[in-house]
């Protein structure tokens, strides 16, 4: 009976001690849309960021377009112009991967974009840099036998990935930016 008793007082000790580390730890916790160090919103932050044109190598430009577009609507989607404070440099690469090829036809049946976008948040006048990086992502595609379906496929991936990758860049200049005193 002594023995049951012990471990009643271990369970509800140990259970103590759990709930106390979390509490503990809820006090590191930050929202990431919460009060920034600067007082200010991370949306007006974020809606002070100008997105250069993303620099990509020929052929590939359609990308870097969607891009920025996705990039201008995520950081700034309000409509309400802002003053700008920041200047966000990108430059980036997509390759076409062939994963799957047909036996019979030897065409390949789909298609993998990647993409590796370089990204340096800085001021305006460029002299200090507050965050830089890199964002990687992949969408892929079915080839069809048809020239156009295929070409629409690929159109679709692209405005996929580009949506991505802004996502991924807007969160990391969100981190960066609510910390930023």
């Amino acid at each position: 009976m002594v023995r049951s008793g012990v471990s009643v007082v271990v369970r509800i000790g140990r259970l103590a001690c759990v709930a106390g580390l979390a509490l503990n730890l809820s006090a590191c916790f930050r929202p990431l849309y919460g009060p920034t160090a600067s007082g200010e919103t991370v949306q007006a932050l974020l809606a002070s960021v100008q997105v250069d044109d993303v620099g990509m190598a020929q052929g590939q430009e359609r990308l870097g377009h969607y891009l920025r577009s996705e990039l201008i609507f995520e950081l700034d989607g309000s409509g309400q112009p802002a003053s700008k404070r920041y200047r966000l440099k990108l430059s980036g690469s997509e390759i076409v991967q062939t994963p799957i090829v047909s036996s019979t036809t030897g065409r390949a049946e789909a298609g993998t974009l990647v993409a590796n976008i370089k990204y340096s948040l800085e001021d305006m006048a460029g002299t200090k840099v507050y965050s830089e990086g890199v964002a990687t992502s992949t969408a892929t595609y079915d080839r069809s036998v048809q020239r156009f379906a295929s070409q629409r496929a690929a159109r679709d991936a692209e405005i996929r990935l580009a949506s991505v990758l802004a996502d991924q860049i807007k969160t990391r200049l969100a981190a960066v930016l609510s910390t930023k005193p």
